[in-house]
């Protein structure tokens, strides 16, 4: 579903509490694509946005290439592999 590019008026919508969390129903004009979003707090309002999913290796890379350098901490754990064992396959 695009995004429209200009805004609804307001419009109340409702709370309520699943489980442990609060959730909002949010209104069909103010619906978002895709499952999930990133929410965040700006003083006392809460911005929600749709989360945009790479479409292709070449946006998956562009993204990755946005991340900061390992540093020297950051390295991948020795592991202690045990040495393969000769098998007999007849």
């Amino acid at each position: 579903m695009p995004i429209p590019s200009t805004s609804p008026k307001p419009k109340e919508a409702k709370l309520f509490r699943n489980n442990r969390s609060q959730a909002v129903r949010i209104p069909v004009e103010f619906e978002l694509p895709g499952d999930r979003v990133l929410i965040h707090r700006e003083g006392a309002k809460l911005i929600i946005e749709p989360v945009s999913r790479p479409a292709n290796l070449a946006e998956l890379l562009a993204e990755w290439r946005k991340e900061a350098p390992l540093d020297t901490d950051d390295h991948f754990p020795d592991i202690d592999d045990i040495p393969v064992k000769p098998e007999n396959i007849f």
